[in-house]
């Protein structure tokens, strides 16, 4: 505290008080903008309009978050004597002095990564303390002054524990400086980011996404930005982050919605889904397209009036093979084909002494008999009946599969019962994604300009290759720990992942500090590294929470209840409850629970204060966190899974979700990797 400021805490809330006003009257002026008079047509005005009430929405002042979180007071340069708070959004007072800082502006920057070894100018970085959006403390860090020990703020700590109920929230309070890093590397730029559980690598690319918006607004808002998330569940966890940042733009989606041509209502065994995935089925696909082109055999007479033009076999082919080697899209390439004939003809009128121009080319590119050529030497591709046929005619799949899969893979494609139709057949998930493939052989995926993909180590290399469409003209942040990989394609390594996404040059970055899960439970997680994901780095929390793991035996016929029991305890303490478990073991908890007077969740739905505790199959619970995990049978989860590696990356899953405490219920023995 200065000497100089008896209340500094009183200041500061005034400073607050006046920053709400201020962005108050900046919501009203946006409200009583008058366009009537400004728009060309009605179009233009349903756009402005549109844009005016997005523009409200982002000005929203949310009452339960600080409006700013922090203060630097810098010494010299041209921020000499000036004081600047940082917060979430920015705010100007009524002749446009900034009030709060947006947390993205290049002087917010320092806020994150000033140091006492590297105080980057500032005098003092303060901190501030919130409760129920009521600013109550605040804490100083006098970055210049020799004489001030570093240490660990409690303000910080705090905010990172604080418990857990609703969606995720963004972490602009306490993003760190390898965090910020990531968070404000360039648009140009790819980056894989490879985390392990509680370390915000999910966070992180959220931020980063809000932080190109506001450094490249008018690129991304040309090119568009997209979420891709695992499932459902985690997309509704994360969806309030982004516009509590005043970003509402963004899309998010899972890539099974992304390749959502078709209905799926069928599934794969694992040996099937693993050959459909796989990487040379890109190969097989782009053969069975290219087959439908034959040369033509036969010369072309087109008839115009009383003349008659003939273009030889030979040149026809010549033109067909030009645009086989050039290797365009094939549909690109069908829509070419009738013009590049037109043009042969072209050619021989100049020659005979007439003057064609343009209009005459595209009369002969749609003449009859043009027509007929393309359509005997380039007919169309519908992707859905192609690979229709792929997975229901053994002859098609093994012309085209031949020196790429062997026969016992191809067996594994083939319908036991090949589907009458597009519309009658059974399509599974990875169907989906080779028919999404298929068509951009056809025609080019439409890229926006910056795609985020979370739990990308789940990702099969075919749909690395659906998301990497998605982005071939734009950048991406790739986000994953290897360890939590729970497919039977997860992937080996980012090298490998990233090759598939069409992005071999992104900088990989690997985050192994963590925030969120206690020091104990990571410790006693991490114990199934070597056995499942050896090599890689364990994550060295910096929280210590002693007392915040037990592992309780009990007896089968008393499972159930001691597991209930432990719900119970848990809900004592406050924050969110997730019960984990084996998909299996779902229903008989949830009758335990219904049974015991505790209702629960499931995953997706939003804990209240009243509702807090949720049932989480243990398959789903993968970028999920709650302030107090209860795991049921960790046996069962392992041995819910094809094989053991898998079961042991599920168990760490489910294992890390926990913020502040986790207890274990077991009868059956502990899987021998987790044994003292």
């Amino acid at each position: 505290m200065s000497v100089s400021d008896p209340d500094p805490l009183a200041r500061e809330r005034d400073h607050l008080a006046s920053s709400r006003a201020a962005l108050r009257a900046m919501r009203e002026d946006v409200e009583a903008l008058d366009i009537t008079n400004v728009t060309a047509n009605w179009v233009n005005s349903v756009v402005l309009g549109r844009q005016i009430e997005e523009r409200v929405k982002a000005l929203a002042d949310l009452s339960h978050t600080p409006l700013f979180f922090g203060r630097l007071d810098y010494l010299h340069t041209t921020q000499e004597g000036q004081r600047f708070y940082i917060g979430r959004r920015h705010v100007h007072d009524a002749v446009g002095d900034p009030m709060v800082i947006d947390w993205r502006a290049p002087v917010s920057q320092p806020y994150y990564q000033a140091s006492k070894k590297e105080p980057q100018d500032v005098g003092l970085r303060r901190r501030f303390g919130y409760t129920a959006g009521e600013l109550t403390a605040y804490e100083d860090e006098h970055l210049s002054d020799p004489q001030e020990l570093e240490r660990t703020s409690r303000l910080l700590q705090a905010e990172i524990e604080r418990p857990r109920v609703g969606p995720m929230r963004d972490i602009v309070a306490t993003i760190q400086p390898e965090q910020d890093g990531i968070v404000r590397s360039g648009l140009s730029g790819t980056v894989c980011v490879q985390g392990g559980p509680g370390t915000g690598k999910t966070a992180v690319g959220l931020h980063r996404v809000a932080y190109l918006l506001y450094a490249h607004r008018e690129r991304l808002a040309r090119t568009g930005t997209l979420v891709v998330g695992p499932n459902r569940s985690f997309l509704h966890y994360i969806e309030q982050v982004l516009p509590a940042l005043g970003e509402l733009e963004v899309k998010q989606a899972t890539v099974d919605d992304l390749v959502g041509q078709v209905e799926v209502r069928g599934t794969d065994e694992a040996a099937t889904a693993v050959v459909k995935g796989d990487a040379r089925m890109a190969e097989v696909l782009r053969r069975a397209v290219r087959s439908h082109i034959t040369l033509p055999k036969e010369p072309l007479m087109v008839v115009r009036g009383s003349r008659r033009w003939r273009v030889p076999a030979y040149e026809l082919e010549e033109i067909v093979r030009e645009l086989m080697d050039r290797d365009i899209r094939y549909g690109a390439a069908r829509e070419a084909l009738p013009q590049r004939i037109a043009h042969a003809v072209l050619v021989r009128m100049e020659q005979a002494g007439e003057a064609p121009d343009d209009r005459v080319q595209n009369t002969v590119a749609r003449n009859t008999a043009v027509k007929a050529v393309v359509k005997e030497c380039w007919p169309p591709v519908e992707p859905e009946k192609l690979v229709l046929r792929l997975l229901g005619d053994p002859e098609f799949l093994a012309e085209h599969a031949e020196g790429l899969l062997t026969e016992d893979e191809q067996k594994l494609l083939l319908w036991a019962k090949p589907a009458r139709s597009v519309k009658t057949a059974k399509w599974s998930a990875a169907d989906a994604v080779l028919i999404d493939e298929a068509r951009d052989l056809v025609e080019r995926t439409h890229s926006l300009g910056h795609v985020v993909l979370d739990e990308a180590q789940d990702l099969s290399p075919m749909q690395y290759r659906a998301v990497g469409r998605r982005c071939t003209t734009g950048s991406a942040t790739i986000l994953g720990d290897l360890a939590q990989g729970t497919t039977p394609w997860a992937t080996a390594s980012w090298a490998e992942a990233l090759g598939h996404l069409g992005k071999p040059e992104a900088v990989v970055e690997e985050l192994t500090a963590g925030f969120r899960v206690p020091r104990e439970v990571i410790a006693y997680a991490s114990r199934l590294l070597p056995h499942m994901s050896p090599g890689l780095a364990a994550v060295e929390s910096v929280r210590e929470n002693p007392g915040s793991l037990a592992v309780r035996r009990t007896e089968s016929d008393t499972l159930d209840a001691d597991v209930v029991a432990a719900c119970a305890e848990a809900l004592a303490h406050e924050g969110s409850i997730g019960l984990i478990a084996a998909d299996a073991r779902i229903a008989p908890l949830a009758e335990a629970l219904t049974a015991a007077g505790l209702a629960y969740l499931s995953p997706g739905e939003e804990t209240t204060a009243e509702s807090r505790l949720t049932l989480v199959p243990a398959t789903l619970a993968k970028g999920l966190e709650y302030d107090y995990v209860v795991l049921d049978e960790p046996a069962a989860v392992v041995d819910g899974e094809p094989d053991e590696r898998t079961g042991l990356r599920r168990l760490y899953v489910a294992l890390t979700r926990a913020v502040s405490g986790l207890t274990i219920v077991h009868a059956a023995p502990l899987p021998i990797q987790l044994e003292y």
